[in-house]
């Protein structure tokens, strides 16, 4: 029986997919794809970047409608009039893209459409703060201030938010779409417990991660996607055979062999006495050639450290040496165009890196126009044929280098990002959380990059929520806690352990 036969004919299947197919302009996202999940299940969508799972989601929780095809709940065949619709049927989705409003606090987000109100039907702005505080509370989540903005709190904080938002409805069906993918181990921790309480009510939980120690932990049966279509649904498989169905290849070896550093190591970066995070001050050395790894716990230094090297805003307090002659950057154009050589790649690709709505070809020459301009004027002929050359190089999933990279997979925005530096031909990297929500076979892609660009004599500093990936990708790794470097590893010490008892680890005992 074919899986879109067992989606119609499954008297337990909550809510299904049969058959759907949608398009947007030249790129097929489903083609004919076809699912189900049970009530009180966790099902898992897994895939490459661009497989079809956030369409199928958007589908299911009615911000798309397909093509063709139809989504099925109970049984019965329904179209969705959108999220609101949704959400009345019982459908609470958390997307991929954060929907949180950035200029109104977090208490007013978790209760929007549920406020707290009058006799007379106003809403009683004192009570917000309280009520979404008890509300936080009650899900086990202390340390989120209700008061603050939006913007102001970290991306890990606001993905928590929207988890929240939905899951105190109690949907009967939660769709997740990577809702990991910002959040450190102990957030993971949280979602899972409350992603098990939801199973055990009943709730039927559609959940899609690129971290396979995530769904084998928690998905009771795995869907498997490639090229917008579903190949597969197993109980159980294992990582190799899963990567082998997603990508069509056999991935051998998922971390590629560090270069060495080249030697004598001459340092291409040097920072001393840095303000940053809660009062700390940090001093670092990075050599061309060499990944200088930068881990522990979420929230104690790291973005004010990366941004702060791009002068976004810049660093107090600082000493900054770039091939040992001290430098001074004031703000990211400094870092960029004073011959200094600095790129950024953030977290967060569609708010801090990437122009949605512009072409890939425009992303990827941003930092260059000035080299490309005669007169005022872009030579339009070689920005498409430097566009083209990193297209290629990358593996850029693209119809051509006009399309919006809006409409690209995260993996292939976060290529497009990449790129630019490489265009740029910048000789510092600072890689923030470049894996965040990148798939398993774009994830190695990302990883040869790496090293090909430490061979090349790149001077690479790369934070990373993963810790597996700090131990293997980094000729060092130092540990940062209250804005303080509290350890520092190289091999053969360099381990996930280590790295995480010495996070944990108090400072004043470090």
């Amino acid at each position: 029986m074919s899986l879109a036969e067992r989606a119609e004919g499954d008297p337990a299947a909550t809510i299904a997919a049969r058959e759907l197919s949608k398009a947007f302009g030249g790129v097929q996202a489903l083609r004919s794809a076809s699912f189900a999940a049970r009530r009180g299940e966790v099902h898992a969508l897994v895939g490459e970047n661009g497989a079809g799972k956030s369409t199928l989601i958007k589908i299911l929780g009615g911000r798309l409608h397909a093509d063709s095809g139809n989504v099925l709940l109970d049984g019965n065949a329904v179209r969705l009039g959108g999220p609101a619709d949704a959400a009345r049927r019982g459908i609470g989705t958390v997307f991929q893209e954060l929907t949180l409003l950035p200029w109104m606090s977090v208490a007013e987000n978790l209760l929007i459409g549920r406020e707290p109100r009058s006799a007379l039907g106003l809403i009683r702005r004192n009570a917000l703060a309280g009520e979404a505080e008890a509300v936080l509370a009650g899900l086990g989540i202390h340390h989120i201030d209700p008061r603050a903005l939006a913007s102001e709190v970290s991306l890990a904080e606001r993905q928590i938010v929207e988890v929240a938002r939905v899951i105190v409805r109690q949907p009967r069906i939660l769709l997740l779409d990577e809702p990991t993918s910002s959040l450190v181990e102990r957030e993971v921790e949280w979602l899972f417990a409350r992603i098990r309480e939801l199973r055990a009510r009943g709730t039927a939980i559609v959940f899609t991660s690129h971290r396979w120690n995530e769904i084998t932990s928690v998905a009771d049966r795995i869907t498997i996607f490639r090229n917008g279509a579903e190949v597969g649904t197993f109980d159980a498989i294992d990582e190799d055979e899963a990567v082998t169905l997603m990508t069509g290849r056999r991935v051998e070896a998922l971390y590629p062999p560090l270069p060495p550093v080249p030697s004598p190591a001459a340092p291409a970066l040097q920072l001393e006495e840095a303000g940053v995070g809660d009062g700390g001050t940090v001093s670092l050395s990075v050599a061309a050639g060499e990944i200088l790894g930068v881990g522990g716990l979420a929230g104690q230094g790291h973005r004010e450290l990366f941004l702060g090297l791009f002068g976004a805003p810049p660093l107090a307090r600082a000493t900054i040496r770039i091939g040992g002659e001290p430098i001074v950057i004031t703000c990211p154009a400094d870092a960029i165009h004073a011959g200094l050589g600095i790129a950024l790649v953030p977290e967060d690709r569609k708010t801090e890196g990437l122009l949605l709505p512009l072409s890939v070809r425009t992303n990827l020459t941003l930092p260059i126009l000035a080299q490309l301009s005669r007169l005022g004027v872009i030579r339009g002929g070689a920005e498409a044929r430097m566009s083209r050359e990193i297209i290629d190089s990358l593996g850029i999933r693209t119809p051509n280098a006009a399309q919006p990279v809006g409409a690209l997979s995260g993996g292939n925005q976060q290529k497009v990002l990449i790129g630019r530096w490489l265009l740029a031909q910048s000789r510092i990297l600072l890689l923030y959380d470049v894996t965040r929500g990148v798939d398993i076979a774009t994830k190695h892609e990302v990883y040869e990059l790496m090293m090909r660009l430490a061979r090349q004599g790149r001077a690479i500093l790369f934070y990373s929520s993963d810790t597996e990936e700090l131990t293997h990708l980094c000729h060092r790794v130092l540990v940062l806690s209250r804005g303080r470097i509290v350890a520092e590893f190289a091999p053969p010490a360099l381990t996930a352990e280590a790295v995480v008892a010495a996070a944990i680890r108090e400072p004043h005992a470090a």
